[in-house]
């Protein structure tokens, strides 16, 4: 005689997002092209995901009316990947993304949701696994956008080797733990 099976109802479970979850969710996205096509899916000298912490009060609110790009403390996270742009705050779980050209010491970024108009135009420089913007020309967001991308070094988020890399042993910069 073999035993019955009985049906016992499983319970619904209900996951909250994590910031992981979100980060996920902004990398599966891409641009619109709202006023210039769409960049070739090319590698860039800057491809990458960066981290920083600002230190200055967090915002902990979010509204309909406050202002995109407003820098503010906390973990961010910013990733260049192939003509995208992606960028989040942690503390509210804020996000955008754009595309991007880069050309010598030069960066474009258009095709930004918050401001579909604007092409902000940057110098950079990548020092020492740190990423580094002067604005030379952007209006996006009230100018917060330029604010927001020059006020602190983006730290790379990759290991600085391959002993680091294999044993996870090292300091992740803010903003690209996951």
């Amino acid at each position: 005689m073999q035993p019955t099976p009985t049906t016992t109802p499983s319970p619904t479970l209900t996951a909250m997002p994590t910031p992981s979850d979100i980060w996920y969710q902004v990398v599966m996205r891409t641009p619109i092209p709202w006023t210039t096509p769409l960049p070739p899916a090319e590698r860039s000298p800057i491809d990458d995901t960066y981290g920083k912490f600002d230190p200055s009060e967090p915002e902990w609110w979010t509204c309909a009316r406050c202002p995109d790009y407003l820098p503010a403390g906390g973990n961010w996270r910013l990733q260049f990947d192939k003509g995208v742009y992606r960028i989040y705050y942690e503390v509210i779980q804020w996000r955008s993304l754009g595309s991007y050209v880069v050309s010598g010491d030069r960066i474009y970024l258009f095709n930004d949701p918050y401001c579909q108009w604007d092409v902000g135009e940057y110098r950079w420089k990548l020092e020492d696994r740190k990423l580094t913007f002067e604005v030379i020309q952007d209006v996006c967001s009230f100018k917060l956008r330029a604010a927001n991308l020059t006020g602190y070094p983006w730290v790379s988020c990759q290991p600085p080797n391959k002993e680091a890399a294999i044993s996870d042993h090292w300091i992740k910069p803010a903003g690209c733990e996951r």
